[in-house]
């Protein structure tokens, strides 16, 4: 195939120039001006941005065990739709991602559907029960790229620290999910004004910096490496601003909501609007931005966390979990882009580059002789989200009918077209 005349956005090789892009046998084979064909279909790609394919390394594809809400083949549809050409899936599935025959379960469905790349996350304690740690290295063994109880964190200070000194050793890392489950205690939203207003009990940022800055001062003891999960309030920012400057090994990751919005959009009781951790006051979006700006946060991710329409019915006692795989590029594009000026290089950074290095797994750049791995999209159109059109089997996002700029077109992954935004269009032989 050849990709003529895109806007190549590739950071790792310095690019953003207008060139094709030659691919042959599943791989980049040249990068120029007025490449020749060689006999491969051409997709004409002007006005379209070509860079190294996204990567998502915080997702819950929810197989085995809660496949009403998705299955490992319509998550990698939704995640092929949203420009992912690999994604990290969380290991709360049922059973756990706990043992070597769960992951081999999960990268042999990925495998047959032939879309999305998937990178298993394995538990750190057997059953996430915070109680024993699970044997790492036969893990690893059998595929996991990562740990963590993503969910909740491992309440034990001592075996945590112990985890983040064993995983570092085997040359892993365990990303936390910061939130003191004792201090929540029982909240579903952001502690503030609005929780006092609905009448219902709140998370305190307290819950989330507490674990944040103990999971910084654990890696900073041992030497050894950990990332955050989510980051949502303004005290984990500086807190994870802190620790990089001492040196510490820590990553951390956001998501698109927390940059764009805040609590007060659950005043409409709707619960779509509610994660773990939850959306924030203003002055906390406003962080997490300089946060991402300014290189404290490494990457946005999705969390992508599908539930059923039934399970999300009752805003009291519905979960927690919002879907973001169609909606990612678009939605940090919006607010990163067209709101703030970030330059298109430093969303592919956060998007492709930062998430293959922090997981070690290839990709992040479109080097001859690499995979070719590619998203190719429209960095100006607009639309309006409409759920009921996603891949993924549910549809609890909380970005229904907003309008967004910057649009996915086509994602290929080893030089096969996985997904193409419009039937209409067409690769010229």
């Amino acid at each position: 195939m050849l990709i003529r005349n895109a806007r190549v956005v590739d950071p790792q090789n310095g690019l953003d120039e207008r060139l094709d892009l030659l691919v042959k046998g599943g791989k980049v084979a040249a990068i120029g001006h007025s490449l020749a064909a060689d006999g491969e279909p051409v997709l004409e790609a002007g006005g379209l941005v070509a860079c190294p394919g996204l990567i998502d390394m915080h997702v819950h594809l929810r197989d085995p065990g809660f496949t009403h809400k998705e299955d490992i083949a319509s998550g990698c549809a939704a995640a092929a739709a949203g420009g992912f050409t690999a994604v990290a899936c969380m290991p709360n599935t049922k059973p756990v991602t706990d043992c070597p025959e769960v992951l081999r379960y999960i990268r042999d469905r990925a495998k047959e559907t032939g879309l999305s790349r998937v990178y298993p996350v394995a538990a750190i304690t057997k059953g996430m029960a915070g109680a024993e740690l699970t044997d790492f290295a036969a893990l690893r063994e059998a595929g996991a790229v990562a740990l963590s109880d993503d969910g909740k964190p491992v309440e034990s200070d001592a075996l945590m620290e112990e985890a983040i000194r064993r995983s570092s050793e085997m040359g892993m890392f365990i990303t936390s999910h910061c939130e003191d489950l004792a201090i929540i205690d029982g909240g579903i939203i952001h502690k503030g004004s609005v929780s006092e207003a609905l009448g219902v009990k709140g998370m305190d940022r307290r819950s989330e910096d507490s674990i944040t800055e103990r999971e910084c001062l654990l890696a900073e003891r041992t030497g050894g490496r950990i990332h955050i999960a989510h980051v949502s309030t303004r005290g984990s920012v500086e807190i994870i601003r802190s620790a990089k400057a001492r040196g510490v090994r820590v990553t951390a990751e956001t998501a698109p909501h927390y940059l764009m919005m805040t609590h007060e959009l659950l005043r409409t009781r709707d619960a779509n609007f509610r994660m773990n951790p939850p959306l924030r006051e203003q002055e906390d979006v406003d962080a997490v931005m300089e946060g991402v700006l300014d290189g404290t946060l490494d990457c946005i991710i999705t969390d992508h966390a599908p539930h059923a329409p039934e399970e999300k019915a009752d805003f009291l006692h519905a979960p927690n979990g919002i879907v973001g795989l169609e909606t990612s590029l678009a939605a940090t594009l919006t607010v990163l882009h067209h709101r703030h000026g970030a330059p298109l290089s430093k969303i592919v950074e956060l998007m492709s580059v930062h998430p293959a290095h922090i997981l070690g797994v290839p990709g992040g750049s479109l080097s001859v002789g690499t995979s070719a791995d590619i998203t190719l999209f429209d960095p100006d159109e607009a639309w309006t989200v409409r759920a009921e059109q996603f891949k993924s089997k549910s549809r609890n996002t909380p970005f229904e009918g907003m309008a967004l700029r910057g649009r996915v077109k086509y994602t290929i992954r080893d030089g096969k077209i996985i997904y193409q935004d419009r039937e209409e269009t067409e690769v010229t032989p």
